[in-house]
């Protein structure tokens, strides 16, 4: 072969060749890939992580006392604008918590000349008792006295929720009374602000007694107020102190006021109305109302409603700015700051009528609508045709149905709930997994309701009236405790059908609470029938329940959100950062549309008229929840859906309200009444309400009296809460052989017992299992367990439905009398149940 044609053979590697493992250099990428990857480019600055950790902790800690300086720079700004020239004078509420104190005396001493303060009495509350304003030059500070009715709980409940301080007067011995703890429990529930402590009748004690009195009652307000401070009021000397201390103490902050404008009316004037309708004629009975105060806790928007506490919601039509009427007078006039004096002196639109500016007028494309409830339309509950998804979701279902021979004249319903030969066999051979599917038992154990249909009313009960809305077992329950027995003696001047009303209530909640839900199958009505609304459930914790499914014809007039919480927060936020409108400190009118003379009326006689700007939805309804626990002083039993007063932030209505546990699951079980050991939500119709707010529940007397008995709080607003009434049938076994045996008692036919046979039963010693089959004809049916029976067990079903609160929601309130302490009811002895 010729040199030319040779080529050079390469090497073949044989099968000994040794192969090395690559180079591990982990996750990272090498010095030289990065190297490539960047191509000569260098970063500005490069930094560890331990540097770059350091920086963000520095970053961090600038940013929290960044905060932390600016929160503490807007409270001593805001304290430092009350009852300055810049912010409204400093409110004081008078309160005498002991019949045997005169709150009089105390306002008398403070405007007093030995003072040294400069008394407007016609610049307090017009038609008020006691009520004046006061300018202390040598401190720069202005003050408004008012000393409500201490009778009139409500004037007194809603004066101190605007007051910026309160003054007890105390008795120098006793401290107060029991009506004086009555009304200092109502005001600590809703929200205390800064207060203060006045002792009476000090001086008047001899001199070696006056140190003792005054040690003796300080450890008796130590029990409500920690810490005291007690301030005798008996010269001007003592007055002084007062005053300083009240101007100089730190500010409470309340949420539910500071996140609203509010105003207690000094001034107020009525023009009834002499526009025509929008019918043609004079629109009669109502008018415009005028307000003049002082705006406290943010700026006021004019698009916004208002609410009068009592009164209820109305639109504002403008704000006009009079002069101050309560200026502090110094030497040397102080310069107005510009913003202020181009927003005072105009309102930023010209509009100058003589002395008082006009600040601003309502858009009525921007004003909100006083609408409270959802429109209804007819048409939303018709059916529409269904979908392609639909059909073949239909077809398919109907494809899968078995073929089952069945009685003649039996509907395909009542087809789905027999059971053949080859479901009974696996249901007695496996006694632990006897339930069917959960969509079987909810179709199953429930019928459809007729439109219209309130959830509250029973189909199969006999009443004696068609509006009755008491359930048939309640009523049972009733009639079988309602007679009292042996005739019993009473005292002169006892109520004896109020004291028939205790009894008959105690015996039932005490029925309650032995055998709780607990009812009688009916003789005269099959059970099916009975109880046709209620389902079985095979773990009232797991399984599932529509909280859009069978909703009653009142929850088409409500709203809903669709995530409150996140709703909540945006609107507080934007609230807390407004700064358009009628700013905080200005004294200004308000123009209020279409109010009643009843506003008028009672504020000529003295009550405090006193109004709140309502945040966004919140004059529309939809169902709230209030987590509340009965008051101590409350001794006579709850029941649910009574006619209940709520005192809920600026509101006060009557409604009915169901009771329900406080958990954290999808469903919440009912309670019949309200507990006492254990803190319960109430669940009512009323319009929305952000939180935090307090919450009082009134019970109204037969003789008008209004009784505490619930304290709490504002839960949250969320119509999709399940609320879920449990009754259990009860049988009792009558043949033991091991695991099974023959129940009786439950039912009293055959026909019941087929019909319930899918619901799960369960023993009180916890035992569990399901019924097997009928025996004859008389409800006897045979169980079995998953273990051995007792002879002294009780068999137990439990069946639920969803409920609802009652549309009740009356938002006029009549005023209560006097209240007087209830004697608690006397002791009763252990009844027999059977």
């Amino acid at each position: 072969m010729a040199a030319g044609d040779e080529q050079q053979q390469a090497h073949r590697p044989g099968a000994y060749k040794q192969k090395n493992k690559l180079h591990k250099h982990g996750k990272h990428r090498t010095k030289g890939e990065i190297g490539r990857e960047n191509k000569g480019r260098v970063a500005v600055m490069a930094l560890t992580k331990r540097q770059r950790r350091e920086i963000r902790k520095v970053d961090r800690r600038n940013k929290a006392n960044q905060l932390r300086r600016n929160k503490k720079d807007l409270v001593l700004t805001e304290k430092r604008r009350l009852g300055s020239r810049d912010g409204p004078p400093h409110l004081v509420v008078v309160i005498a918590l002991h019949a045997g104190v005169d709150a009089g005396a105390v306002t008398k001493i403070l405007r007093g000349e030995g003072v040294g303060g400069v008394v407007h009495k016609d610049q307090g509350v017009t038609g008020a008792k006691d009520s004046f304003g006061l300018v202390l030059p040598r401190f720069k500070q202005r003050f408004i006295f008012y000393r409500p009715d201490t009778a009139d709980l409500h004037s007194l409940l809603d004066v101190a929720k605007i007051a910026d301080s309160l003054v007890f007067v105390l008795e120098s011995t006793e401290g107060w009374d029991s009506y004086g703890d009555y009304c200092l429990s109502c005001l600590f529930t809703q929200g205390l602000p800064s207060h203060a402590l006045v002792c009476q009748g000090v001086a008047d004690l001899a001199v070696k007694k006056r140190t003792e009195s005054r040690r003796s009652l300080s450890r008796l307000v130590e029990s409500h107020f920690p810490e005291p401070r007690l301030f005798p009021v008996d010269s001007p000397v003592d007055a002084m102190l007062l005053l300083r201390h009240l101007s100089a103490q730190k500010q409470r902050r309340l949420g539910f006021r500071s996140r609203r404008s509010h105003l207690l009316a000094q001034r107020a004037t009525y023009l009834p109305n002499t526009s025509q309708d929008g019918t043609g004629g004079l629109a009669t009975g109502l008018g415009a109302l005028s307000v003049s105060g002082y705006i406290r806790g943010c700026p006021l928007q004019v698009n916004r409603l208002v609410h009068i506490t009592g009164h209820g919601d109305f639109q504002l039509s403008q704000i006009d700015a009079p002069a101050d009427p309560l200026p502090i007078v110094t030497a040397a006039p102080r310069p107005v700051k510009p913003g202020r004096d181009v927003a005072m002196t105009d309102g930023g639109d010209g509009n100058v009528k003589g002395d008082v500016r006009v600040l601003m007028k309502a858009d009525p494309e921007k004003r909100e609508s006083l609408q409270a409830e959802a429109e209804v339309d007819p048409m939303d509950g018709e059916q529409t045709w269904p979908t392609e998804a639909e059909l073949e979701e239909a077809e398919e279902a109907r494809k899968k149905r078995r073929v089952m021979k069945v009685p003649k004249g039996t509907s395909d319903y009542q087809a789905s709930w027999i059971i053949d030969d080859a479901e009974q066999e696996e249901d007695d051979n496996d006694s632990d997994s006897w339930d069917d599917d959960d969509d079987d038992n909810e179709d199953g154990m429930m019928e459809d309701e007729m439109d219209g249909d309130n959830e509250s009313q029973d189909a199969g009960s006999e009443c004696a009236s068609e509006g009755d809305d008491d359930e048939e077992e309640e009523e049972e329950e009733i009639s079988s405790t309602g007679h009292t027995g042996a005739e019993q003696s009473y005292d002169e001047g006892m109520d004896e059908a109020e004291e028939g009303e205790g009894l008959r209530r105690y015996r039932e909640a005490r029925a309650n609470e032995m055998f709780p839900d607990e009812v009688d199958t009916p003789l005269d009505v099959p059970a099916k029938t009975r109880f046709q609304k209620f389902r079985g459930l095979k773990s009232f914790r797991s399984s599932p329940w529509d909280p859009l499914e069978n909703l009653p014809p009142d929850y088409s007039r409500i709203y809903q959100f669709q995530n409150f919480e996140r709703m909540r927060r945006r609107i507080q936020a934007d609230a807390a950062n407004e700064e358009e409108g009628a700013m905080v400190g200005w004294y200004v009118t308000l123009h209020i549309l279409d109010v009643p003379p009843s506003v008028m009326e009672s504020f000529q006689t003295g009550k405090p008229l006193v109004l709140v700007s309502l945040l966004p939805h919140e004059q529309k309804m939809s169902v709230m929840h209030m987590l509340v626990r009965q008051h101590p002083s409350n001794t006579e039993p709850i029941k649910s859906k009574e006619d209940l007063v709520f005192q809920c932030g600026f509101r006060r209505f009557r409604a009915s309200a169901i009771f329900s546990q406080h958990t954290s699951a999808d469903k919440h079980k009912m309670e019949r009444f309200l507990r006492s050991d254990a803190p319960t939500v109430m669940s009512v119709y009323a319009p929305i309400t952000f939180p935090t707010t307090g919450v009082l529940v009134f019970k109204q007397r037969d003789n008008g009296m209004q009784d505490l008995v619930a304290t709490g709080t504002l839960l949250s607003c969320d119509p999709r809460r399940v609320v879920l009434k449990r009754i259990v049938l009860s049988g009792h076994p009558f043949k033991i052989n091991r695991r099974s045996a023959v129940v009786r008692y439950m039912f009293f036919n055959r026909d019941d017992i087929l019909w319930f046979k899918p619901v799960e039963l369960r023993t009180k010693w916890g035992r569990r299992g399901h019924i097997k089959e009928a025996l004859g004809t008389h409800g006897h049916m045979k169980c079995v367990f998953d273990s051995q029976m007792r002879s002294q067990d009780t068999v137990l079903m439990n069946l639920y439905k969803r409920v609802f609160p009652h549309w009740t929601y009356d938002p006029y309130v009549p005023a209560p009398l006097p209240w007087v302490k209830r004697e608690p009811p006397p002791a009763l002895c252990d009844i027999d149940m059977e």
